[in-house]
């Protein structure tokens, strides 16, 4: 089961070549393309791939620490690696959120005569398309891996095409004698930077604080007290390291079963758990009652 989790591991990494190897292309494309035609929205738009590269990277940087074993001072492994990769690429995010949304703002208020060429919204729609199909790629892959950082990544890819296309849209409308259009669709590129960068943070910072879905710990909770032999639950805590999940349980079990008995019990919670929902680690103290 380890070795497929490193093997998982080492496939994700296509997924963050290929996340890298789009993402430069089109904000090369963006950048170009939105300072030869004057929109602030393809700048932008732009600007937010180059932190989706750097994010990219995090990930596979994550990705490559998180396949080491075990060592001296990382007696569970490397698994958070990944997970301190994505709070870090949140930071880079939301400096370069902020960062879009006081040039938008302040190009608004600078009075804009001309709208950008429309070339740039053609930009903007192919660049919606190219990141459609990577995110279908990477989810299928995230699906197939079952990783949480891969499917991360997919919903950023997606994320990211739909920004493309309200770049597009919001160039297309400031041809309609509405140039200020274009800066109020960077205005709202930005806003969305910013709150894809929440949201890695939020979810980045859950995770390393030890934090844990509680309808999951209640659903483990259910199946762990239909185990043969156990005849309650006293305690029960979930934490995560990467994508693998580990439960720590304190079950209840007759007082008259000798020591072989109820380690047959605990033995047999940790095989259902690992077995059957795919928990990496299941650590089950023995109580009488």
């Amino acid at each position: 089961m380890e070795e497929e989790k490193y093997h998982n591991l080492k496939l994700g990494e296509r997924a963050a070549f290929i996340s890298i190897a789009a993402y430069i292309c089109l904000s090369v494309l963006k950048l170009t393309i939105g300072y030869v035609s004057d929109s602030a929205a393809l700048k932008a738009d732009g600007l937010n791939n180059t932190t989706d590269i750097i994010a990219s990277i995090a990930v596979l940087i994550g990705l490559r620490i998180s396949q080491r074993p075990p060592d001296k001072n990382h007696g569970y492994g490397h698994w958070k690696s990944e997970t301190i990769a994505s709070m870090v690429a949140s930071f880079i995010m939301a400096a370069v959120g902020l960062q879009v949304l006081l040039n938008a703002v302040s190009s608004m208020f600078d009075g804009i005569n001309e709208s950008p060429d429309i070339i740039a919204a053609y930009t903007g729609v192919f660049s919606g398309a190219a990141m459609y199909f990577v995110y279908r790629y990477n989810k299928k892959l995230a699906i197939k891996i079952n990783s949480k950082a891969v499917m991360a990544a997919a919903k950023d890819n997606i994320s990211d095409a739909w920004v493309s296309i309200g770049t597009a849209v919001g160039i297309f409308g400031s041809q309609l004698n509405m140039p200020w259009l274009d800066p109020l669709t960077a205005i709202v590129v930005g806003f969305l930077i910013c709150k894809t960068a929440w949201d890695i943070f939020v979810q980045a910072s859950h995770e390393l604080s030890d934090g844990f879905d509680e309808k999951k710990i209640k659903h483990y909770q259910d199946v762990i007290k239909n185990v043969d032999g156990v005849k309650g639950i006293k305690d029960i805590k979930g934490r995560s390291y990467g994508n693998n999940e580990v439960i720590d349980v304190v079950i209840l079990v007759n007082s008259k079963l000798d020591i072989k008995e109820a380690h047959d019990i605990a033995t047999h919670v940790e095989k259902v758990m690992m077995r059957d929902y795919g928990v990496y680690d299941v650590h089950v103290h023995v109580e009488p009652n």
